[in-house]
């Protein structure tokens, strides 16, 4: 059974820092895609981030670039988003999710398989 947690949210001030973990289990993650979206309050889901489980190839929506890291460490069967600088504006709740082709999309509907989100609240 794929399994995804997402975990490390909370409150930062604007300019501060976070560390989004996933934890990820049932499948090989050599053969998946990653992504992380984000929701805020009366809007669409948003791709943030993705990484390739096959090649670790990256992606950032333009609004965190620079400002964010998608890594993965495949022996803790981990996915992480560093979030650096962070502003208002990137207050949501924040998810992975993985999909079963070795590459990330910034689609959501590309996606199967969602972990429980984590709420990021940055305050200015």
């Amino acid at each position: 059974e794929v399994q995804l947690q997402a975990s490390g949210g909370g409150l930062v001030q604007a300019g501060g820092s976070l560390t989004l973990s996933c934890a990820v289990s049932g499948f090989d993650f050599e053969d998946y895609g990653i992504g992380w979206f984000r929701q805020a309050p009366g809007k669409e889901r948003e791709g943030v981030s993705g990484i390739s489980g096959r090649d670790g190839t990256t992606y950032y929506v333009d609004s965190v670039k620079g400002r964010f890291t998608t890594s993965n460490d495949n022996a803790k069967s981990m996915v992480y988003l560093q979030m650096n600088n962070l502003k208002p504006e990137d207050t949501a709740v924040y998810y992975c999710a993985a999909r079963s082709s070795p590459f990330s999309s910034p689609s959501p509907v590309a996606y199967s398989y969602w972990g429980q989100g984590t709420q990021v609240t940055v305050s200015s």
